[in-house]
């Protein structure tokens, strides 16, 4: 897509980069100060125990709203606390440079002081994410990527970190493959549920090769970080092949969906179609709430990286469940 005529997305990206930065600190300086006594640990449920907001969340976000509101006035945001707080739970971007935040994504982990928690920031222009900062202060990561620009670790390494030459996708994808997915917060026990499907296509996806009637994927490892902007940020690094999730939303997903793609990976549904071997495969929508990511792939003599990509992306299909995470609008 063009960009708008009003948007300089040198001066959008510089922006995100040192809001990226200082909404990090916040939360660096929050974990810090529990440690010491002086900070708040409560949390508030959401929908269910385990979808929880707290006060650094809110913090975090007011800051980073006031920030863009006084910089770019005419630009739209959603925030994930804000956008909670209303009844509706439509779609709500379009053509206009929308900017997606995540103030804490792996708010169970932040409470847990687990490191793998980290703000998100994404700005979309014409429906698709054009910018991504993703800064994990814990870990002294901020993964960013704009349009045209590529993927880079804390501005200085490119992505994928294997380069010279980026490796090709396994000939026996997914073996050989790490998998990375996420429980989500649907914990409801209905059988055939997306619990269920989830926990079933996790094992398709670990079994042994020819176990569980040919869908073993006997995959090197399965990983869940207890945050999916880190699981597209190490897919775009390189360090998971797959990630495979239904259920996220957009703030979850924007900014990590610009650094996969920048760094030469692949974002599509994470449901199987009707006809696996035939189904064009198509780029996943923001707010789609499913979503199947392949890291970069290089070419070799057999195929492309493309076509390596696309191959995984069937073969992971054949192993997973179709989830139901439907919402109006998208």
């Amino acid at each position: 897509m063009p960009d708008s005529p009003e948007v300089d997305l040198d001066e959008v990206y510089n922006f995100a980069l040192e809001l990226g930065q200082a909404a990090g600190k916040i939360l660096d300086d929050g974990w810090k100060s529990r440690c010491n006594g002086d900070g708040d640990n409560k949390t508030v449920e959401k929908d269910s125990a385990v979808d929880i907001v707290t006060q650094t969340d809110e913090d975090v976000e007011a800051f980073i709203k006031e920030k863009i509101t006084n910089r770019f006035p005419s630009h739209k945001f959603i925030g994930e606390e804000t956008y909670g707080k209303g009844s509706s739970k439509e779609y709500l971007i379009d053509d206009d440079p929308t900017w997606c935040i995540d103030p804490l994504d792996g708010t169970v982990n932040y409470t847990h002081i687990f490191p793998m928690f980290c703000v998100s920031i994404g700005f979309i222009l014409h429906g698709d994410p054009v910018i991504g900062v993703i800064n994990a202060p814990f870990l002294h990561q901020t993964f960013s990527a704009c349009r045209g620009k590529g993927a880079w670790l804390n501005g200085t390494q490119r992505l994928p970190l294997l380069r010279n030459p980026i490796p090709p996708m396994p000939v026996n994808a997914p073996q050989s493959c790490v998998f990375a997915c996420e429980w989500g917060k649907d914990r409801r026990d209905r059988p055939d549920g997306n619990l269920y499907r989830k926990v079933e296509s996790f094992v398709n996806m670990a079994a042994e090769v020819g176990g569980r009637e040919g869908k073993g994927g006997m995959v090197h490892g399965v990983r869940c970080l207890g945050s999916a902007t880190l699981d597209l940020a190490y897919c775009a690094m390189g360090a998971f092949d797959i990630w495979w999730e239904g259920g996220c939303w957009e703030w979850d997903v924007a900014a990590g969906m610009c650094l996969v793609r920048e760094a030469g990976g692949l974002v599509t549904t994470a449901n199987p179609p009707s006809n696996v071997s035939d189904a064009v495969i198509e780029d996943a929508r923001p707010g789609s709430r499913l979503y199947l990511a392949i890291r970069p792939a290089g070419d070799c003599a057999r195929e492309s990286g493309r076509e390596g990509q696309e191959r995984t992306v069937r073969e992971v299909w054949r192993r997973v469940r179709q989830l139901d995470y439907s919402r109006p609008g998208a």
